[in-house]
Protein backbone atom coordinates (compact mmCIF):
# COMPACT_ATOMS: atom_id res chain seq x y z
CA UNK A 1 0.00 0.00 0.00
CA UNK A 2 2.85 2.65 0.65
CA UNK A 3 3.78 2.13 -2.90
CA UNK A 4 0.47 4.20 -3.54
CA UNK A 5 1.24 6.63 -1.53
CA UNK A 6 5.05 7.08 -2.53
CA UNK A 7 4.05 7.38 -6.51
CA UNK A 8 1.03 9.15 -6.43
CA UNK A 9 -0.74 10.20 -9.82
CA UNK A 10 0.45 13.49 -11.64
CA UNK A 11 -2.20 16.10 -10.73
CA UNK A 12 -1.34 17.98 -14.00
CA UNK A 13 -4.25 19.26 -15.81
CA UNK A 14 -6.68 18.20 -12.98
CA UNK A 15 -6.98 22.24 -11.34
CA UNK A 16 -6.19 21.88 -8.53
CA UNK A 17 -5.50 25.19 -6.22
CA UNK A 18 -2.36 23.74 -4.10
CA UNK A 19 -0.70 23.50 -7.86
CA UNK A 20 -2.05 25.87 -9.91
CA UNK A 21 -2.50 28.97 -7.96
CA UNK A 22 1.42 28.80 -6.88
CA UNK A 23 2.19 31.65 -9.04
CA UNK A 24 -0.66 34.07 -7.30
CA UNK A 25 0.14 33.08 -4.13
CA UNK A 26 3.58 32.95 -3.97
CA UNK A 27 4.72 34.68 -7.45
CA UNK A 28 6.59 31.69 -8.77
CA UNK A 29 5.41 28.56 -10.19
CA UNK A 30 8.14 26.35 -8.99
CA UNK A 31 8.10 26.08 -5.44
CA UNK A 32 7.42 22.76 -3.71
CA UNK A 33 3.44 23.23 -2.32
CA UNK A 34 3.39 22.12 1.19
CA UNK A 35 0.55 24.80 1.93
CA UNK A 36 -3.22 23.85 0.80
CA UNK A 37 -4.55 21.03 3.38
CA UNK A 38 -5.36 18.68 0.27
CA UNK A 39 -3.04 16.02 -0.09
CA UNK A 40 -1.46 14.26 -3.20
CA UNK A 41 -2.41 10.84 -2.48
CA UNK A 42 -4.98 9.45 -4.71
CA UNK A 43 -8.31 8.35 -2.85
CA UNK A 44 -8.90 5.20 -1.71
CA UNK A 45 -9.96 3.07 -4.94
CA UNK A 46 -12.98 2.21 -3.44
CA UNK A 47 -14.11 5.88 -3.79
CA UNK A 48 -13.00 6.17 -7.33
CA UNK A 49 -15.30 3.07 -8.10
CA UNK A 50 -17.98 4.72 -6.68
CA UNK A 51 -17.71 7.78 -8.67
CA UNK A 52 -16.97 5.83 -11.74
CA UNK A 53 -20.38 3.81 -11.60
CA UNK A 54 -21.98 7.00 -10.65
CA UNK A 55 -21.44 8.87 -13.60
CA UNK A 56 -22.24 6.26 -16.01
CA UNK A 57 -25.82 6.87 -14.92
CA UNK A 58 -25.73 9.84 -17.40
CA UNK A 59 -28.72 12.21 -15.08
CA UNK A 60 -27.19 14.20 -12.63
CA UNK A 61 -30.08 15.88 -11.00
CA UNK A 62 -31.42 16.85 -7.63
CA UNK A 63 -30.22 13.78 -5.44
CA UNK A 64 -31.43 12.52 -2.05
CA UNK A 65 -29.01 11.14 0.50
CA UNK A 66 -30.07 7.27 0.72
CA UNK A 67 -30.33 5.29 4.32
CA UNK A 68 -26.99 3.56 3.05
CA UNK A 69 -25.28 6.59 3.25
CA UNK A 70 -26.65 7.16 7.04
CA UNK A 71 -25.40 3.84 7.67
CA UNK A 72 -22.23 3.87 6.59
CA UNK A 73 -21.72 7.03 8.29
CA UNK A 74 -22.92 5.73 11.76
CA UNK A 75 -21.12 2.54 11.44
CA UNK A 76 -17.77 4.13 10.86
CA UNK A 77 -18.32 6.45 14.12
CA UNK A 78 -19.44 3.53 15.98
CA UNK A 79 -16.15 1.47 15.34
CA UNK A 80 -14.05 4.30 14.91
CA UNK A 81 -15.19 6.82 17.85
CA UNK A 82 -17.20 4.54 20.02
CA UNK A 83 -20.37 7.17 18.72
CA UNK A 84 -23.34 5.51 19.68
CA UNK A 85 -25.82 8.31 18.69
CA UNK A 86 -29.20 7.95 16.55
CA UNK A 87 -29.76 8.96 12.85
CA UNK A 88 -32.14 11.57 14.26
CA UNK A 89 -29.13 12.96 15.55
CA UNK A 90 -27.28 13.66 12.32
CA UNK A 91 -27.86 16.63 9.62
CA UNK A 92 -26.20 16.71 6.55
CA UNK A 93 -24.47 20.12 5.11
CA UNK A 94 -22.21 20.83 1.93
CA UNK A 95 -19.18 21.09 4.32
CA UNK A 96 -17.98 22.47 7.42
CA UNK A 97 -17.22 25.90 6.12
CA UNK A 98 -20.79 25.82 5.34
CA UNK A 99 -21.62 24.94 8.51
CA UNK A 100 -19.58 27.24 10.55
CA UNK A 101 -21.10 30.08 8.82
CA UNK A 102 -24.66 28.45 9.88
CA UNK A 103 -24.24 27.78 13.51
CA UNK A 104 -22.40 31.42 13.93
CA UNK A 105 -26.00 32.78 12.69
CA UNK A 106 -28.05 30.17 14.41
CA UNK A 107 -26.44 30.56 17.68
CA UNK A 108 -25.60 34.50 18.07
CA UNK A 109 -26.86 37.68 16.92
CA UNK A 110 -24.97 40.53 15.46
CA UNK A 111 -22.81 42.34 17.84
CA UNK A 112 -23.04 39.46 20.68
CA UNK A 113 -19.25 37.69 20.76
CA UNK A 114 -17.76 34.36 19.33
CA UNK A 115 -15.35 32.64 21.08
CA UNK A 116 -12.16 31.44 19.27
CA UNK A 117 -8.71 29.67 20.59
CA UNK A 118 -6.19 31.18 18.16
CA UNK A 119 -3.64 30.19 16.57
CA UNK A 120 -7.00 28.34 14.84
CA UNK A 121 -7.78 27.40 11.23
CA UNK A 122 -8.55 31.30 9.23
CA UNK A 123 -12.90 30.37 8.40
CA UNK A 124 -13.34 30.66 12.21
CA UNK A 125 -12.45 34.39 11.97
CA UNK A 126 -14.28 34.71 8.49
CA UNK A 127 -17.58 33.17 9.38
CA UNK A 128 -17.95 35.74 12.97
CA UNK A 129 -16.56 38.81 10.93
CA UNK A 130 -19.18 37.90 8.15
CA UNK A 131 -21.99 37.98 10.33
CA UNK A 132 -21.25 41.31 11.85
CA UNK A 133 -20.06 39.42 15.28
CA UNK A 134 -17.50 40.06 17.67
CA UNK A 135 -14.57 37.93 17.68
CA UNK A 136 -13.68 36.99 21.32
CA UNK A 137 -10.04 35.33 21.55
CA UNK A 138 -8.82 33.42 24.44
CA UNK A 139 -5.59 31.84 23.12
CA UNK A 140 -3.89 28.88 23.76
CA UNK A 141 -0.42 28.86 25.81
CA UNK A 142 2.61 27.43 24.26
CA UNK A 143 4.51 25.60 27.20
CA UNK A 144 7.42 23.43 27.49
CA UNK A 145 6.60 22.65 23.63
CA UNK A 146 2.64 21.27 23.95
CA UNK A 147 -0.14 24.12 23.43
CA UNK A 148 -2.79 23.90 26.12
CA UNK A 149 -5.83 25.76 26.39
CA UNK A 150 -6.42 28.96 28.96
CA UNK A 151 -9.00 27.34 31.10
CA UNK A 152 -9.26 30.65 33.39
CA UNK A 153 -8.96 32.90 30.22
CA UNK A 154 -11.81 31.04 28.77
CA UNK A 155 -14.04 31.00 31.50
CA UNK A 156 -13.46 34.70 32.03
CA UNK A 157 -14.72 34.95 28.15
CA UNK A 158 -17.45 32.80 28.84
CA UNK A 159 -18.98 35.06 31.82
CA UNK A 160 -19.48 37.73 29.46
CA UNK A 161 -23.73 37.22 28.85
CA UNK A 162 -22.48 39.18 25.49
CA UNK A 163 -20.65 35.57 24.47
CA UNK A 164 -22.85 33.02 23.64
CA UNK A 165 -21.23 30.29 21.06
CA UNK A 166 -17.67 28.84 21.59
CA UNK A 167 -16.10 27.47 18.32
CA UNK A 168 -13.88 24.65 18.99
CA UNK A 169 -10.88 23.05 16.82
CA UNK A 170 -10.69 19.59 17.43
CA UNK A 171 -8.06 17.88 16.87
CA UNK A 172 -6.84 21.35 16.04
CA UNK A 173 -5.69 23.08 13.01
CA UNK A 174 -2.72 24.46 12.63
CA UNK A 175 -1.02 22.87 15.80
CA UNK A 176 -2.24 19.04 15.68
CA UNK A 177 -3.54 18.85 19.16
CA UNK A 178 -5.36 16.05 20.45
CA UNK A 179 -7.45 17.23 23.58
CA UNK A 180 -7.24 14.85 25.88
CA UNK A 181 -10.67 13.83 27.42
CA UNK A 182 -9.96 16.05 30.68
CA UNK A 183 -9.49 19.36 28.75
CA UNK A 184 -12.67 18.46 26.58
CA UNK A 185 -14.55 17.95 29.97
CA UNK A 186 -13.29 21.00 31.46
CA UNK A 187 -14.40 22.79 28.43
CA UNK A 188 -18.10 21.45 28.55
CA UNK A 189 -18.19 22.56 32.33
CA UNK A 190 -17.31 26.34 31.97
CA UNK A 191 -20.20 25.79 28.31
CA UNK A 192 -22.90 24.60 31.04
CA UNK A 193 -22.20 26.87 33.50
CA UNK A 194 -22.18 30.31 31.35
CA UNK A 195 -25.15 29.11 28.53
CA UNK A 196 -22.21 28.43 26.04
CA UNK A 197 -23.19 26.37 22.53
CA UNK A 198 -20.12 24.42 21.45
CA UNK A 199 -19.52 24.15 17.69
CA UNK A 200 -16.84 21.48 17.52
CA UNK A 201 -15.18 20.96 14.40
CA UNK A 202 -13.96 17.87 14.10
CA UNK A 203 -12.69 17.19 10.24
CA UNK A 204 -9.46 15.74 11.22
CA UNK A 205 -11.06 13.14 13.60
CA UNK A 206 -9.68 10.55 12.04
CA UNK A 207 -5.97 11.65 11.18
CA UNK A 208 -4.66 10.77 14.73
CA UNK A 209 -1.05 9.31 14.38
CA UNK A 210 -0.91 5.77 15.23
CA UNK A 211 1.54 6.10 18.75
CA UNK A 212 -0.52 9.26 19.82
CA UNK A 213 -3.69 9.27 22.18
CA UNK A 214 -7.11 8.33 20.29
CA UNK A 215 -9.11 10.84 19.50
CA UNK A 216 -12.12 11.96 21.55
CA UNK A 217 -15.51 13.13 19.51
CA UNK A 218 -17.09 16.65 21.91
CA UNK A 219 -20.22 14.92 21.65
CA UNK A 220 -19.10 11.58 23.31
CA UNK A 221 -18.60 13.70 26.24
CA UNK A 222 -21.80 15.65 25.88
CA UNK A 223 -24.86 15.22 28.00
CA UNK A 224 -28.06 14.69 26.29
CA UNK A 225 -29.11 18.54 27.24
CA UNK A 226 -25.76 19.61 26.32
CA UNK A 227 -25.61 22.71 23.98
CA UNK A 228 -22.82 21.17 21.65
CA UNK A 229 -22.74 20.54 18.13
CA UNK A 230 -19.97 18.35 16.43
CA UNK A 231 -18.68 18.48 12.65
CA UNK A 232 -17.47 15.60 10.88
CA UNK A 233 -16.46 15.03 7.50
CA UNK A 234 -14.54 12.57 4.84
CA UNK A 235 -13.13 15.12 3.36
CA UNK A 236 -9.80 15.12 5.10
CA UNK A 237 -9.92 11.60 5.86
CA UNK A 238 -10.12 9.91 2.11
CA UNK A 239 -8.63 13.23 0.23
CA UNK A 240 -11.97 13.88 -0.88
CA UNK A 241 -12.05 17.89 0.07
CA UNK A 242 -13.33 19.04 -3.15
CA UNK A 243 -16.60 17.38 -3.09
CA UNK A 244 -17.85 19.49 -0.30
CA UNK A 245 -20.15 17.43 2.08
CA UNK A 246 -19.99 17.09 6.05
CA UNK A 247 -22.35 15.92 8.96
CA UNK A 248 -23.27 17.76 12.45
CA UNK A 249 -23.82 15.30 15.32
CA UNK A 250 -26.04 17.05 17.78
CA UNK A 251 -28.06 14.89 20.36
CA UNK A 252 -30.06 17.91 21.49
CA UNK A 253 -33.31 17.92 19.73
CA UNK A 254 -33.66 21.50 20.54
CA UNK A 255 -30.43 22.33 19.03
CA UNK A 256 -31.11 20.38 16.29
CA UNK A 257 -34.25 22.59 15.44
CA UNK A 258 -32.54 26.01 15.54
CA UNK A 259 -29.89 24.42 12.73
CA UNK A 260 -32.71 22.81 10.57
CA UNK A 261 -34.50 26.12 10.67
CA UNK A 262 -30.93 28.22 10.24
CA UNK A 263 -30.60 25.23 7.08
CA UNK A 264 -33.73 26.24 5.70
CA UNK A 265 -32.69 29.91 5.33
CA UNK A 266 -29.72 29.06 3.40
CA UNK A 267 -29.43 28.77 -0.53
CA UNK A 268 -27.62 25.51 -2.26
CA UNK A 269 -27.60 22.79 0.95
CA UNK A 270 -28.79 20.18 -1.36
CA UNK A 271 -26.41 17.03 -1.90
CA UNK A 272 -24.67 16.43 -5.25
CA UNK A 273 -24.42 13.09 -6.52
CA UNK A 274 -20.87 12.72 -6.60
CA UNK A 275 -20.59 13.78 -3.37
CA UNK A 276 -22.82 11.23 -1.93
CA UNK A 277 -21.12 8.31 -3.79
CA UNK A 278 -17.53 9.33 -2.22
CA UNK A 279 -18.98 10.21 1.24
CA UNK A 280 -20.92 6.45 1.07
CA UNK A 281 -17.71 5.02 -0.09
CA UNK A 282 -15.00 6.14 2.09
CA UNK A 283 -17.24 5.41 5.09
CA UNK A 284 -17.63 1.83 4.21
CA UNK A 285 -14.62 0.57 2.23
CA UNK A 286 -12.16 3.25 2.93
CA UNK A 287 -10.83 1.94 6.46
CA UNK A 288 -7.82 0.12 5.26
CA UNK A 289 -6.69 2.93 3.14
CA UNK A 290 -6.60 5.29 5.86
CA UNK A 291 -4.95 3.02 7.98
CA UNK A 292 -2.17 2.60 5.66
CA UNK A 293 -1.92 6.48 5.14
CA UNK A 294 -1.61 7.22 8.88
CA UNK A 295 1.51 5.20 8.90
CA UNK A 296 2.59 6.98 5.68
CA UNK A 297 2.40 10.03 7.37
CA UNK A 298 3.66 8.76 10.80
CA UNK A 299 7.06 7.94 8.47
CA UNK A 300 6.75 11.24 7.23
CA UNK A 301 6.23 13.29 10.50
CA UNK A 302 9.35 11.86 12.16
CA UNK A 303 11.37 12.24 8.74
CA UNK A 304 10.56 16.10 8.95
CA UNK A 305 11.03 16.47 12.84
CA UNK A 306 14.47 14.47 12.50
CA UNK A 307 15.91 15.99 10.09
CA UNK A 308 15.08 19.96 11.22
CA UNK A 309 16.45 18.79 14.56
CA UNK A 310 20.22 17.55 12.68
CA UNK A 311 20.60 19.63 10.16
CA UNK A 312 17.92 22.95 10.94
CA UNK A 313 17.81 23.21 14.80
CA UNK A 314 16.81 26.99 13.99
CA UNK A 315 13.03 25.56 13.25
CA UNK A 316 11.30 23.14 15.59
CA UNK A 317 8.36 20.94 15.07
CA UNK A 318 5.81 21.46 17.87
CA UNK A 319 4.50 18.23 18.67
CA UNK A 320 2.51 16.38 16.37
CA UNK A 321 -0.21 14.76 17.11
CA UNK A 322 -2.91 14.62 14.73
CA UNK A 323 -3.84 15.93 11.16
CA UNK A 324 -1.13 15.90 8.20
CA UNK A 325 -0.63 19.28 9.14
CA UNK A 326 3.00 20.25 11.01
CA UNK A 327 3.62 23.62 13.20
CA UNK A 328 6.77 25.04 12.46
CA UNK A 329 8.81 27.74 14.63
CA UNK A 330 10.71 29.25 12.86
CA UNK A 331 11.40 31.93 15.20
CA UNK A 332 14.91 31.70 16.16
CA UNK A 333 15.38 32.50 12.50
CA UNK A 334 15.13 36.12 13.59
CA UNK A 335 12.75 37.32 10.80
CA UNK A 336 9.75 39.32 10.57
CA UNK A 337 6.97 37.48 9.38
CA UNK A 338 6.36 39.08 6.11
CA UNK A 339 10.33 38.10 5.40
CA UNK A 340 9.96 34.55 6.81
CA UNK A 341 7.86 33.91 4.16
CA UNK A 342 9.60 35.52 1.62
CA UNK A 343 13.03 33.67 2.48
CA UNK A 344 11.06 30.08 2.16
CA UNK A 345 9.58 31.16 -1.08
CA UNK A 346 12.30 32.95 -2.63
CA UNK A 347 15.66 31.32 -1.23
CA UNK A 348 14.07 27.98 -0.15
CA UNK A 349 11.40 27.55 -3.01
CA UNK A 350 8.86 26.13 -0.43
CA UNK A 351 5.77 27.19 -0.09
CA UNK A 352 3.65 27.04 2.80
CA UNK A 353 1.26 29.21 4.97
CA UNK A 354 2.40 31.84 7.25
CA UNK A 355 1.61 31.31 10.34
CA UNK A 356 0.12 34.54 11.42
CA UNK A 357 -2.77 33.55 9.27
CA UNK A 358 -4.35 31.36 12.26
CA UNK A 359 -4.11 34.90 13.92
CA UNK A 360 -1.32 37.21 15.60
CA UNK A 361 -0.49 34.49 18.18
CA UNK A 362 0.88 32.68 15.21
CA UNK A 363 3.72 35.00 14.41
CA UNK A 364 7.26 33.52 13.36
CA UNK A 365 5.18 30.09 12.72
CA UNK A 366 4.61 28.32 9.11
CA UNK A 367 2.25 25.48 8.77
CA UNK A 368 3.82 22.88 6.54
CA UNK A 369 1.29 20.05 4.86
CA UNK A 370 2.88 16.82 4.81
CA UNK A 371 0.40 14.61 2.89
CA UNK A 372 2.84 14.62 -0.09
CA UNK A 373 5.53 11.75 -0.93
CA UNK A 374 8.69 11.41 1.35
CA UNK A 375 10.72 12.27 -1.88
CA UNK A 376 8.54 15.48 -2.21
CA UNK A 377 8.95 15.90 1.69
CA UNK A 378 13.04 15.25 1.57
CA UNK A 379 13.26 17.35 -1.33
CA UNK A 380 11.92 20.59 0.76
CA UNK A 381 13.46 19.75 3.70
CA UNK A 382 17.34 19.94 1.75
CA UNK A 383 16.31 23.24 0.44
CA UNK A 384 15.21 24.64 3.58
CA UNK A 385 18.63 23.46 4.91
CA UNK A 386 20.93 24.69 1.87
CA UNK A 387 18.66 28.41 2.37
CA UNK A 388 19.67 28.38 5.89
CA UNK A 389 23.27 26.80 5.58
CA UNK A 390 23.76 30.02 2.89
CA UNK A 391 23.25 32.25 5.68
CA UNK A 392 20.17 33.81 3.58
CA UNK A 393 18.45 34.33 7.30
Amino acid sequence: MSDAFSRPPDRAGSHATKWVARSRVFGREDVIPLWVADMDFASPPAVSEALIERARHPVYGYTECPDSLFDALMQWLAQRHRWSGQREHVRLIGGVIPALHAVVQAFSRPGEGVIVMPPVYPPFFDAIRAGDRRLIESPLRLTDGQYRMDFDHLEACASETDNRLLLLCSPHNPIGRIWSEQELDRLLDIARRHGLVVFSDEIHADLVYPDRPAHTLLVNLAGAGDAVITAVAPGKSFNIQGLGLAALLCPCGKLRGTVQGQFDRLPALQCNPFSIAAFEAGYRHGGHWLDALLRYLQGNRDRVTTFLHRHCPEISVIDPQGTFLLWLDCRNLGLEDDALAQFLVQEAGVGMNPGVRFGEQGSGFMRMNIGAPAGIIDRALERISTAIGSGSP
